[in-house]
C-alpha cells in the first residue's frame, strides 16, 4: 500500500499550531447520533494545512469516547487520522507488536501500519495521562498543539453530565 504520509510528516502535522475557534466550546454541543454524541470542527493550521477535530462520546458509557485529529492531502477529501485519544471501553491489539491491552490509549498514525495495509492509526499506546473525557481533551490540546482560545470545559462537562 502507498504511504500517504511519512512518520516525519505525521509528526510535523501533529505539532503544527492550530487554533480552536473561541466560539466553539461555549456555543456548540455534541449532536446525537446512533448511540453516541458527536461534533466536528474544521481548522486551518499555522502552515496552511487543513485539519478536522472530531469529538465523540457514547450515550451509554462515560468511558467510551474518542477525540480525533485528522488532516487531508492536497486535492483529496479523504481524512487521514493523525491521532485518536480513546477511552477505556474496549480491548486494543497492535498487530505488528503483538500486544493487547484494555486501558485508556492513544492511537498514532505510522508509516509501518500504512505499509501493512491497516488503518493509518491502527497502532496505539496505553496511557495513564488521562482518566476521563475532560482530561483526555486537555492532553489532546497539549499534544497536538491545539490552542483553545476559550479554555472553557463546558462542552465536555455538559457531555459527561448528560449521560
Amino acid at each position: 500500500m502507498a504511504i500517504r504520509f511519512t512518520d516525519l510528516e505525521i509528526l510535523n502535522l501533529t505539532h503544527e499550531r492550530k487554533f480552536l475557534p473561541a466560539s466553539f466550546p461555549s456555543k456548540s454541543q455534541l449532536k446525537d447520533k446512533q448511540g453516541h454524541k458527536e461534533r466536528e470542527v474544521d481548522l486551518k493550521g499555522e502552515n496552511g494545512n487543513d485539519f478536522r477535530v472530531i469529538f465523540r462520546q457514547s450515550l451509554f458509557n462515560v468511558l467510551d469516547f474518542s477525540i480525533i485529529l485528522t488532516t487531508f492531502q492536497v486535492n483529496s477529501s479523504l481524512p487521514f487520522r493523525l491521532c485518536r485519544y480513546n477511552g477505556k471501553s474496549h480491548e486494543h491489539s497492535n498487530l505488528i507488536e503483538k500486544t493487547t491491552f484494555y486501558n485508556f490509549h492513544i492511537h498514532k498514525a505510522t508509516e509501518r501500519y500504512q505499509i501493512l495495509g491497516s488503518r493509518e492509526d491502527a497502532y496505539a499506546e496505553q496511557t495513564d495521562r488521562y482518566i476521563d473525557y475532560l482530561t483526555a481533551y486537555q492532553c489532546f490540546l497539549s499534544d497536538v498543539n491545539l490552542i483553545d482560545l476559550d479554555k472553557s470545559p463546558s462542552l465536555f462537562e455538559e457531555t459527561i453530565n448528560d449521560n
